[in-house]
């Protein structure tokens, strides 16, 4: 299964609360999202266990593309929490990356 996206520009976490989201979610096949729920278990464990950071690529509300290296401290069915208790919409997220 091949993912394409935009061009991602690195941002740092502190930003993340400064941008929108849409109530979309912006990967459509179901097999995309359930890749998406084992990237961010995968990225939440070596977090915890390791402090590992993982790359995390999200779109905006714009359409926009971000990326933002940090660790993910633990996620559910509606956020990611990363590092420094910033949330990111786990519908926004297109790939976790373990670094």
């Amino acid at each position: 299964m091949k993912r394409t996206e935009k061009r991602a520009s690195l941002i740092e976490k502190e930003r993340i609360p400064m941008l929108h989201f849409s109530t979309e979610d912006v990967l459509k096949d179901p097999t995309a999202r359930s890749i998406r729920s084992y990237e961010a278990n995968r990225a939440t464990i070596l977090g915890n266990a390791y402090r590992n950071k993982a790359i995390i690529t999200f779109c905006t509300d714009d359409g926009d593309v971000k990326k933002v290296e940090t660790t993910v401290w633990c996620y559910d069915d509606k956020f990611v929490l990363l590092k420094s208790g910033t949330f990111l919409p786990l519908k926004s997220i297109l790939k976790i990356e373990n670094s």
